[in-house]
């Protein structure tokens, strides 16, 4: 628990709480010149018993349960990078799942002009996997530029790329990607794209048994798989995989395509930091 740091972030936000916004009244009288909501209203909008928030904003109340920090953390407005530090400085550790519902099915609009700008493959999507943006090179790769509107199912369930685009599907692209649905299903089990997909694979004669017997890998960072470019022909991927902070389960993935035999092109070594007694030479 980082007691100073929680109770920052805690009364920062509870003072830009209008109590009027939630039909109850300022207080007034001598010694009340704080601004906000008061501790003993945010105990009343949580139903909680009195003294439960400031045991909270005082970091007197160890290992508080992740269902009360959704409740302030809603209360407060709380964007997701926030809820994160919230439970991080509560001593809870990193959240069970986003604070809203909502989260990570929309991001800034500057994004699309950040996927332009780069310089290989590249797309966005939400939580569910919906496309958001893409960049030429990403339409490139697909015959007739024809994008996909949901990546998740594209490499799962498309014919076309079973039969053509992901080279291997049922050895490399399925195996890989069925966990990657089955996490995802874990933080929002409430998703209807989700869950129709899910439904989608289970009926599938040749995902079916990959999805009950499907393992733990649930990200691509770092991988390299075979790809069929429509443009380029034959050659793989090296895929990195990245999340942006306020929209969690939104990724953004960039494709660095290499025509050709992967036994031609070798595979780029890790990046560390020096260390304090390297000299770089």
């Amino acid at each position: 628990m980082n007691k100073t740091a929680l109770r920052a972030l805690l009364k920062e936000r509870r003072e830009l709480i209008a109590p009027e916004a939630h039909g109850l009244s300022r207080p007034t009288g001598r010694g009340r010149r704080a601004r906000g909501l008061s501790q003993q209203q945010v105990d009343e909008l949580t139903c909680r018993a009195i003294d439960t928030y400031n045991r909270l904003e005082t970091g007197r109340y160890p290992n508080p349960p992740a269902d009360y920090l959704r409740q302030v953390g809603r209360l407060f407005g709380l964007n997701e990078q926030e809820w994160v530090m919230l439970c991080r400085y509560a001593g809870i550790g990193d959240p069970p799942g986003p604070l809203n519902p909502s989260s990570g099915l929309e991001v800034p609009g500057v994004w699309q002009e950040a996927v332009d700008g780069i310089g290989h493959m590249a797309y966005l999507t939400d939580a569910s996997w919906n496309l958001l943006a893409h960049n030429r090179h990403f339409a490139d790769m697909h015959p007739g530029r024809r994008v996909p509107a949901n990546t998740l199912r594209w490499m799962l369930l498309d014919r076309e790329a079973r039969g053509t685009s992901l080279v291997d599907w049922d050895t490399v692209w399925a195996p890989l990607v069925l966990p990657q649905l089955r996490a995802a299903l874990a933080a929002r089990p409430e998703d209807a794209t989700l869950r129709r997909i899910e439904r989608e694979v289970r009926a599938d004669p040749a995902l079916g048994p990959m999805w009950e017997a499907c393992g733990a890998h649930i990200h691509p960072d770092g991988d390299e798989r075979p790809l069929h470019h429509a443009l380029h022909g034959p050659g793989h991927v090296s895929i990195c995989a990245a999340q942006p902070l306020t929209a969690p389960g939104a990724r953004l993935i960039i494709m660095l395509f290499r025509p050709g035999p992967r036994k031609s092109h070798p595979r780029v070594p890790m990046l560390r930091a020096a260390g304090p007694g390297d000299t770089g030479g």
